[in-house]
């Protein structure tokens, strides 16, 4: 099983690629109730996030998932994760209780568009909740 780790703000990203996702509410004991875990059907490839409100927002606030293309939603990610990566390098810079960890999203993989609908979102979710500008 391929799997990367990254935590961020509050919660565990979990990303890979897959071509077919499920999501579903996690029943992991060490994982609150309110994570999200998208998985493909082979379980090669996760994503999980904890942050509260995260579920709300994608179900109140977010677009549908096919708002945008899988295109739009990778290009918005690279951008997203460099400038993620940049301030996560910066603690003295932009909040450390945020900006946890690094992530590494590998701009070459196909994560498909429901993984990267999510990612795109919990970056809209952190601008939404902490007030942070990424551009």
């Amino acid at each position: 099983m391929k799997t990367l780790f990254y935590y961020v703000a509050f919660g565990l990203f979990i990303v890979g690629c897959s071509s077919t996702t499920t999501t579903t509410k996690t029943s992991d004991k060490n994982l609150p109730k309110e994570s999200v875990k998208i998985t493909n059907d082979s379980l090669e490839y996760e994503i999980t996030i904890i942050d509260i409100g995260f579920e709300t927002y994608l179900n109140t606030i977010a677009k549908p998932m096919n708002f945008y293309s899988k295109e739009f939603y990778e290009t918005k990610n690279k951008f997203y994760v460099t400038e993620w990566n940049i301030r996560a390098r910066n603690p003295l810079r932009y909040r450390s209780d945020i900006y946890e960890n690094h992530i590494d999203y590998d701009f070459y993989i196909d994560y498909g568009l429901e993984v990267n609908y999510k990612l795109y979102n919990y970056f809209k979710f952190v601008e939404y909740k902490y007030k942070q500008r990424f551009f």
